[in-house]
């Protein structure tokens, strides 16, 4: 179901408003196996920048690495935001302003501190056993190029806004249990209060900012933690460009802008 230009429609429910959002369209599907493979598909077709693909159920939803999320109907927010044009020296940071952004967005509605981990995990500080918080949503960007161009980026998002069916499912992850949101959060309330900033976000310069650093540390869930991938030793934050910093036994500090970040006495899953 389409809802293109300057529709107003329900979501569970709750009023949505494809403008007051800044949006071009909003694609509403009642099940669909991937919204991150949908919106790929429509951009490929001429889908305009400022599309959104948002989908009761997901089948075969997918994070990082090829790894899987539970979406269940109801239970959480699953949607890709397709923009078009971004700016190439700004992508490798993009999912990081987009965690932010979520974070953000998501703490008014959790009872505890919303918290990050390097490159694309929200999380939220309950502790579900073993000093480990409980994962509330994760990102995935992935672009797509012709020549030296980014002609799009879709932008999916997965947020555990209600406790699972399957408590014990991972969302993405085998070491996070699922965290979830307090009510009356809903995907049309969160939709609204984060999707004009991650419109803006998608069209920004360059690496990140002081302040955006700034506001990284008071989120960081996984300073100070001892690591063994990317690199064995200690996290230290991250740098302007994304780069995670490892403070290693001989006291070097290695940079890393990809894999994934695995704690000690964590499962090794990459």
């Amino acid at each position: 179901m389409k809802h293109p230009g300057r529709s107003a429609f329900l979501i569970d429910g709750v009023p949505f408003d494809v403008t007051a959002a800044g949006l071009e369209q909003c694609v509403h599907l009642a099940s669909v196996t991937s919204t991150m493979d949908h919106a790929h598909a429509l951009a490929a077709s001429g889908a305009p920048s400022g599309t959104l693909v948002v989908a009761d159920v997901q089948t075969s939803g997918r994070g990082r690495g090829g790894k899987t999320w539970v979406s269940d109907a109801g239970r959480g927010l699953w949607c890709t935001l397709i923009e078009r044009a971004p700016l190439p020296d700004a992508l490798a940071v993009l999912s990081l302003r987009v965690g932010l952004a979520v974070a953000d967005v998501a703490q008014p509605w959790s009872a505890s501190p919303v918290m990050l981990k390097w490159p694309n995990d929200v999380l939220l500080s309950v502790d579900t056993g073993g000093g480990i918080p409980a994962k509330l949503a994760g990102v995935l960007v992935e672009a797509r190029w012709r020549d030296a161009s980014v002609e799009w980026v879709a932008i999916g998002i997965g947020v555990n806004l209600r406790q699972p069916s399957d408590p014990t499912s991972g969302f993405g992850s085998t070491t996070f249990t699922p965290g979830y949101l307090r009510e009356p959060v809903s995907r049309a309330g969160f939709l609204a209060a984060l999707l004009p900033r991650l419109r803006r976000l998608a069209h920004m310069k360059g690496e990140l900012s002081a302040e955006e650093l700034s506001a990284w540390v008071s989120r960081d869930a996984m300073r100070g933690r001892a690591c063994v991938l990317p690199d064995i030793g200690v996290v230290d934050g991250i740098n302007a460009d994304g780069a995670l910093r490892i403070l290693k036994p001989d006291g070097q500090v290695s940079t890393h802008r990809s894999g994934s970040l695995i704690l000690s006495g964590e499962p090794v899953t990459c």
